[in-house]
């Protein structure tokens, strides 16, 4: 049966409906803000699956139809996921993940697809509001209902879920999660704000996260039902007692080495000797023996933070690795860098080109450009593993996003360096934090490059150890953090502000003290790490690479792009032929001349403008004479216009035949001395002679 419940928002109405569509579905709620539609469904399997994890799938697709379209290429129909769509998903997945209790182990499938979009309001946020509430509505155990708004800020006002077109003159794009206590995922940009400002825009957000949690909660309380019992998963005790007495000294010590691969090493020993050992106390339970030294390894390295603040490395909580970068390490790029820290390493190049290789997005809220591009690659061997290469997976995307979102704020914009830039960052180490590494190279990449960055970038990963009363924030996390850890919270910035954030909780929910404290931390983190780069590069080179196209901008009238075009193009084919340059018109009349050598790229923007330009009256002009006729003879003094210059302006004495002082073919300078209301130029050789005597 239909039921439906609704709240203001922003002068929009938000809406929730369930009972009417996708009924077979074990969830299922249509979201509506404005007139973007958001469907989402959740199944869940009868059985449990055989895995060590929760096997939590979640999908976040827009359909063409939804704003009035048809997919274009040659399949009429969507096929692989965007890269929106993807960023999207993944938001949904790291807000419910840790939501779930430990123990399940059922296949959980989250569908959002959106059905409508006003192309005005964003449909990712309503998305993650209805599958919190499509989970509730089935009967896995779920701590309640949790919701997710977007906030920006505009002319110092935070507003929540922005339209498209207040976006634009915001100084940030966040999108929040969260319960009625505390946050529990954050994502965005922003242009430089404060940990004030950014602070201030989540307290405004969860305002109105909570009143969205009420709606919830409303409409769940009519429509949920009886939750299932999940098994216990609790290991034997005897297991616990034996393992743990035989094998925790060796823990402690392994726990405490602070080389990544010697660690691991030394892991996989006491794993082996401690199956070997229960094999036949314990028989059939090897997986719970290596579960015990797992949660042995997590209890004491946790216990050594809170209780000692010292970490595996030897460091303390607010300790950076040692770091380390350099620039121009590649010969034939544009710009290139390594940025080294700890053990975690990215070779990241920039890579400048033209406005042809800008990258055509098609989303549901329109069609637009992109001319900033950075790219994250994340190699088997960065990790010491083997594993085929199957292209860019959702974590290699979703760390690209942040580390682009990072820059964006301070690359210039096209009018001020009118190149599309693109950045690859190869991590070819990694033990943490190499989104970060990839923002701090990229930072060098683009110094390198001679991009006029704004001010440099840097990039930290903090980490979060809490234990009933005890709390430990750390500065710039191991993997081994990231992974026995409660959170993992990167921030991205200027000296002067915040330019990314990104932020994903094990526990359930951050309150406002731990992530000022963590906030404060990762500025002091960030300051240092952009001295360390400041080392090897403060300002952006001068001049770009030889080996990078030098681009001319130059402005021509509208009504003569006709003119550089020819017939057919053959004029601006015979301009790149001869010149090695590419030429690009705009509609405006902008003309970009792009070339590696500037001497073919000025010569190219010589000829364009001698197509485009007009006679000026007064100037002097080398011309060719085209033809002699009785009155006089035409000369061409601009591609494509030629001028008569009267028998009288030949010289100053009286001529009596044109060809006693021209030929055809000659070439002559010539005074242009008028043009009248029908274009036709009149010319002076005589007025030249008076000027130029020989």
């Amino acid at each position: 049966m239909k039921d439906t419940v609704q709240m203001e928002i922003g002068g929009r109405t938000l809406s929730i409906e369930t009972g009417r569509l996708a009924k077979q579905a074990q969830g299922a709620c249509l979201v509506t803000f404005g007139e973007t539609v958001v469907l989402c469904t959740v199944v869940v399997s009868k059985r449990e699956a055989d895995r060590d994890f929760l096997p939590l799938f979640v999908e976040y697709r827009e359909k063409t139809y939804a704003a009035g379209r048809i997919p274009g290429g040659f399949f009429k129909r969507e096929g692989r996921p965007t890269e929106k769509e993807i960023l999207s998903s993944r938001i949904i997945d790291r807000t419910l993940r840790p939501m779930f209790e430990k123990s399940c182990r059922y296949e959980i499938q989250v569908m959002t697809e959106v059905v409508s979009s006003d192309q005005e309001n964003d449909s990712d946020v309503i998305a993650l509001v209805g599958a919190s509430c499509a989970v509730n509505l089935t009967d896995m155990p779920f701590p309640g209902p949790l919701s997710a708004v977007r906030v920006g800020l505009v002319e110092g006002e935070y507003i929540i879920n922005p339209t498209v077109e207040q976006l634009e003159n915001s100084r940030m794009d966040v999108v929040i999660a969260g319960t009625d206590d505390s946050i529990v995922m954050v994502e965005g940009e922003a242009n430089e704000i404060s940990e004030q400002e950014f602070l201030e825009g989540l307290r405004t957000a969860h305002e109105t996260i909570r009143q969205l949690n009420a709606l919830q909660r409303e409409l769940l309380g009519r429509n949920s039902q009886a939750k299932r019992e999940l098994p216990n998963k609790d290991i034997n005790p005897e297991i616990v007692e034996a393992v743990t007495g035989k094998s925790l000294a060796r823990v402690k010590e392994v726990v405490r080495i602070g080389e990544k691969e010697e660690r691991e090493a030394a892991l996989d020993t006491l794993m082996t000797e401690m199956t070997e050992a229960f094999a036949e106390q314990f028989p059939e339970q090897e997986g719970a023996v290596k579960t015990v030294v797992h949660k042995l390894e997590k209890q004491e390295m946790r216990r050594m933070i809170l209780e000692e603040g010292r970490r595996t490395d030897g460091r303390s909580l607010t300790d950076v690795r040692p770091i380390s970068s350099e620039v121009s390490v590649l010969p034939r790029t544009h710009g290139s860098a390594v940025f080294t820290r700890g053990q975690t390493q990215a070779l990241v190049v920039c890579t400048l080109g033209t406005s042809t290789d800008e990258q055509k997005i098609e989303e549901l809220l329109g069609q637009s450009w992109k001319s900033f591009m950075l790219h994250y690659n994340f190699p088997p061997y960065s990790v010491g593993e083997v594993r085929p290469l199957r292209g860019p997976g959702r974590r290699e995307i979703g760390h690209g996003a942040l580390a682009e979102r990072a820059l964006t704020a301070v690359v210039p914009s096209t009018e001020k360096f009118p190149y599309t830039i693109r950045i690859v960052s190869d991590v070819l180490e990694s033990n943490g934090s190499s989104s970060m590494a990839s923002v701090c190279g990229g930072t060098l990449a683009l110094m390198d490059a001679g991009v006029p960055i704004k001010s440099p970038v840097a990039g930290i990963a903090m980490g979060l150890i809490q234990e009933d009363d005890g709390v430990a924030v750390l500065s710039d996390i191991l993997g081994v953090e990231d992974h026995l850890g409660d959170m993992d919270f990167k921030v991205a910035g200027t000296k002067d502000g915040i330019t990314a954030i990104q932020m994903d909780i094990k526990i359930k929910g951050l309150d406002y003290e731990v992530l000022t404290n963590a906030l404060e931390q990762a500025r002091q983190g960030r300051l240092h790490i952009l001295g360390k780069m400041a080392e090897t590069m403060t300002d952006s080179r001068t001049e770009i690479s030889q080996h990078a196209p030098r681009i001319i901008v130059i402005q021509i009238n509208p009504d003569r792009i006709r003119d550089v075009i020819g017939p057919g193009g053959k004029v601006i084919r015979k301009i790149c032929e001869d010149t090695g340059a590419s030429v690009d018109v705009e509609d405006d009349g902008t003309v970009k001349v792009a070339c590696v050598d500037a001497e073919m790229a000025n010569r190219a923007v010589d000829i364009i403008r001698s197509l485009t330009e007009d006679p000026e009256i007064g100037r002097i002009y080398r011309g060719k004479v085209k033809r002699i006729v009785n009155f006089g003879a035409f000369v061409e003094i601009l591609p494509g216009r030629d001028g008569l210059v009267h028998i009288s302006e030949l010289e100053h004495h009286r001529v009596a035949r044109v060809e006693d002082v021209l030929s055809d073919g000659e070439i002559v300078l010539v005074k242009v001395i008028g043009v009248d209301e029908e274009g036709k130029i009149r010319l002076s050789r005589k007025a030249v002679l008076e000027e130029t005597p020989a």
